[in-house]
């Protein structure tokens, strides 16, 4: 019996948001912050180079010593 339940109050009239703060950086932060994304790079990119992709250029011995020395 829908007609019997209470109806739904209206919703409040929506606030426009708060203007957002400023992001402009100090010269100080800007050169902080790029030092430490300079060191962040450094990092990674001393871990990736211990990383061996490429075959190997050495060859392969095929030939097994036998007991006898042959």
């Amino acid at each position: 019996m829908g007609f019997l339940s209470p109806k739904m109050p209206s919703l409040p009239p929506v606030q426009p948001l708060p203007e957002p703060p400023s992001t402009k950086l100090s010269e100080e932060e800007q050169a902080r912050i790029k030092s430490e994304q300079d060191a962040i790079e450094r990092r990674r990119k001393g871990r990736a180079s211990t990383i061996l992709t490429s075959p190997l250029v050495e060859e392969a011995t095929t030939e097994k010593k036998t007991l006898l020395g042959m």
